[in-house]
């Protein structure tokens, strides 16, 4: 369907969507959102993650492609068709939230996480809807894995006494020069929440400089004068970029079953 354009401004309305997005043209996994993992597409085990939370009021998947669109309908979910040249995620919901205007709280939750906390999901919205103040969130956990803090596909961050993030790379982050002083690395999760407001302003900004130099898309918000509320948290969801790590899943499920 063709998105209405409305109202970009904030509302005052605590209404909270969860918005998937899912394209059909990932370069190393093409038509992954709709890859049958235990049976059920990708995007549908995200889905029904999402559809467990408990301070969510709406649930969509914004696609670009129809196949997608029909397969969503085919499970029930809610869909929003967008245009198929958006560089990111972010501009992707973005667009689809324009058709809903009454909710304050977006939660971007990426489609490729058949795994995701509910809870976590349902953290950050409520850290949104009773702090109005704080415009941008994301999760980050303990780094366990030693391997982790030089592997640069694994992006740190570092964050003040209050929560806000200092910053994101995907260089070690600290250096802990001395381990007595207590520093711990955490790993940045990707996930995201933002005021309506603040969504929009986000995607009006041109890609800033650190940016593009890490190619970590959140540090938009930092060199705008932004800092990201970090929620803390051990469960780490399982991402599927290749169809490896969707058998991984699937193996995981079955456990789990058994």
């Amino acid at each position: 369907m063709n998105l209405p354009v409305t109202a970009l401004a904030a509302t005052d309305s605590d209404r909270t969507l969860v918005a998937i997005p899912a394209r059909w043209g990932s370069t190393r996994f093409p038509g992954k959102p709709l890859h049958l993992i235990a049976g059920k597409p990708l995007v549908q085990h995200v889905w029904e993650r999402c559809q467990q939370c408990r301070n969510v009021d709406e649930v969509i998947i914004a696609t670009d492609d129809a196949r997608i669109a029909e397969a969503a309908a085919s499970f029930g979910a809610k869909c929003a068709l967008t245009a198929p040249d958006h560089p990111s995620g972010t501009d992707r919901i973005a667009e689809a939230a324009r058709a809903f205007p009454d909710h304050r709280v977006i939660i971007n939750v990426q489609g490729d996480e058949p795994l995701i906390s509910p809870a976590l999901i349902d953290e950050l919205a409520t850290v949104l809807v009773n702090e109005p103040q704080v415009r941008m969130i994301t999760a980050a956990a303990p780094v366990l894995d030693p391997a982790h803090i030089t592997d640069p596909n694994i992006v740190k961050v570092v964050f003040d006494t209050h929560g806000d993030s200092l910053y994101f790379s995907r260089s070690p982050l600290p250096f802990i020069r001395d381990a007595s002083a207590g520093a711990r690395h955490y790993r940045h999760l990707g996930i995201y929440g933002f005021q309506r407001g603040f969504l929009f302003q986000f995607v009006a900004w041109p890609p800033s400089r650190l940016e593009r130099a890490e190619a970590l898309e959140q540090l938009r918000a930092l060199e705008n004068g932004v800092r990201l509320r970090v929620v803390l948290t051990d469960e780490i969801s399982p991402g599927v970029d290749t169809p490896e790590q969707a058998a991984a899943v699937e193996r995981q499920l079955a456990s789990a079953v058994l």
